[in-house]
């Protein structure tokens, strides 16, 4: 990034001496701003959104468990139903399980979301400099950089997935960089980074995907230069491959080794995940994302098409895979915009290069330093102002204070650890992620956002006990069920039959929970 900068700065008027001189701030185009103003308000924007429970507190018990026993989990210890019942996802997020209840023990929520918005906005920043890189031209780089956050901004809570956005950001500049630079040093980024990702999250694949494609196009590339009857060196096919071999080999440097496909196969085939979770299930027309997706397909396939630079094999490649990945998962969206954000910007440059050049004057105000200067500093305020320790003195009013968002039921919970009604709890499905963090272990769960941990007729039970359904009464007594601690808008039957009930006492009650108790 360095070296980008100082090339674009020395220039015969302006070369960056040891010591900043205003004349540089003279240089900086509006559109160069707008790129800094997008990267701000990414930054700015996670730092002022709020953690919210479904994920977020489950994952943090199991970073304190690690921590506090030195082992990994690998049996379920946090719900009734599923107690002692094997669950692999301990062992696939346990890294990020620790980093995240590092940080937090160290400077609680805030910290976490000042991390958070470090690593989105380094994802970004990186993926910048390769649309930078790829078109030199700092309109298209603003462009290709929101076309690539509106396709992200939906997966940026606060939870494992996030470091895999910024691993994948890595990957696609090394394979860049390595390409047009050949310093084999670059080379190492990948299988270090392959065992911090297959340690962190179950997206790794999509690392592999990656560096598979690079390996397609180079493997192309050095056959049609064969059938042409071209002399060609094939170095670049086989450090490739090698590098593919050996990220692939790191992979089994995991907790279970081989068993890590058992993970993959399990949520691939999942009925309840595949299914029911919004952001497994494929994007539709009618899905807030959807659109957006389907629109993004045909304008990169337009701007590929009509582009005067030819389609590489990468670039096809990483086209079709990635539009494949959207259209299965809505997960895959996000990786769609970040693939494509570079190879976006390589073509509509060269669309740009072919089109009339247009004589326009670029004529620069005598006080365009002060201007960049003034305008900068209000981006760094921007930026400082975000900041979550900051967030309390905000003249603002309601929720937006909080760090949490409102469905965490921390108050609740706290009146349920006072006053430690007996038996086992029957919970939102939402909260279990919050009660596992907050009332272990006093409290199990009946169940909780761990959807693939939880088997069919489990799920069944939580649908008729919440929408009291015939014999939703029967469910509770079979499951020995003493408290209540309910979620009135999404549990609405359940918590009207409750109050309208003799057999159920409320005892709590705030804008997020109702809790009741049996009153026999």
């Amino acid at each position: 990034m360095i070296n980008t900068l100082r090339s674009y700065f020395n220039t015969s008027q302006a070369i960056i001496p040891a010591k900043i001189n205003i004349t540089v701030f003279h240089r900086i185009t509006p559109r160069m701003l707008w790129v800094l103003g997008i990267l701000t308000v990414i930054f700015t924007y996670v730092n002022m959104s709020q953690i919210s429970p479904n994920d977020f507190w489950w994952h943090m018990a199991v970073g304190r468990e690690i921590l506090a026993t030195g082992q990994i989990p690998t049996v379920d210890i946090y719900s009734y139903t599923m107690a002692g019942q094997p669950y692999l996802s301990y062992q696939m997020f346990w890294l990020m399980d620790v980093w995240l209840y590092w940080w937090y023990s160290i400077g609680g929520a805030e910290l976490i979301l000042f991390i958070q918005s470090l690593v989105i906005t380094s994802t970004y920043l990186v993926i910048m400099l390769m649309c930078w890189r790829s078109s030199r031209k700092w309109g298209v780089t603003a462009f290709c950089l929101l076309f690539s956050i509106v396709l992200g901004v939906y997966a940026w809570s606060v939870r494992p997935q996030a470091i895999s956005f910024l691993l994948g950001a890595i990957f696609l500049y090394t394979i860049q960089r390595y390409r047009s630079t050949s310093n084999p040093l670059l080379l190492a980024v990948l299988p270090v980074g392959m065992l911090v990702w297959v340690n962190s999250h179950g997206s790794f694949p999509v690392g592999l995907m990656l560096l598979s494609i690079w390996f397609g196009d180079e493997f192309w590339q050095a056959f049609l230069a064969r059938w042409r009857g071209v002399h060609t060196s094939q170095k670049k096919v086989m450090i490739s491959a090698l590098v593919l071999f050996l990220s692939a080999a790191i992979c089994l440097l995991n907790p279970r080794g081989f068993g890590i496909a058992t993970y993959l196969i399990s949520m691939g085939s999942n009925p309840t995940v595949q299914n029911t979770v919004p952001e497994w299930l494929p994007p539709s027309i009618t899905s807030p994302i959807g659109p957006l997706f389907f629109t993004s397909i045909l304008f990169t396939a337009v701007v590929l098409v009509i582009s005067p630079r030819k389609v590489t094999f990468y670039q096809l490649a990483g086209f079709v895979a990635f539009t494949a990945l959207g259209l299965w998962t809505t997960r895959g969206v996000v990786w769609f915009g970040l693939v494509m954000a570079p190879i976006l910007a390589s073509n509509l440059a060269a669309i740009s290069d072919s089109l009339p050049a247009r004589n326009k004057q670029n004529k620069l105000h005598p006080r365009r330093s002060l201007l960049n200067i003034g305008l900068l500093s209000l981006l760094l305020a921007l930026a400082l102002v975000s900041l979550p320790w900051f967030r309390s003195s905000i003249p603002v009013r309601g929720d937006y204070r909080s760090l949490v968002t409102r469905d965490t039921p921390t108050e609740s919970i706290k009146f349920l650890m006072e006053n430690q009604p007996e038996g086992r709890v029957f919970n939102d499905m939402a909260f279990g992620s919050y009660m596992i963090w907050a009332a272990q272990p006093d409290y199990q769960v009946f169940a909780d956002p761990r959807i693939e941990l939880f088997p069919e007729e489990i799920w069944n039970d939580y649908q008729v006990i919440s929408r009291t359904a015939p014999g939703w009464e029967d469910k509770l007594d079979q499951y020995e069920v003493r408290t209540l601690v309910l979620n009135p808008e999404a549990q609405a039957a359940l918590t009207e039959k409750a109050v309208q009930s003799r057999g159920w006492q409320l005892v709590y009650q705030d804008q997020t929970t109702q809790i009741f108790q049996r009153a026999d």
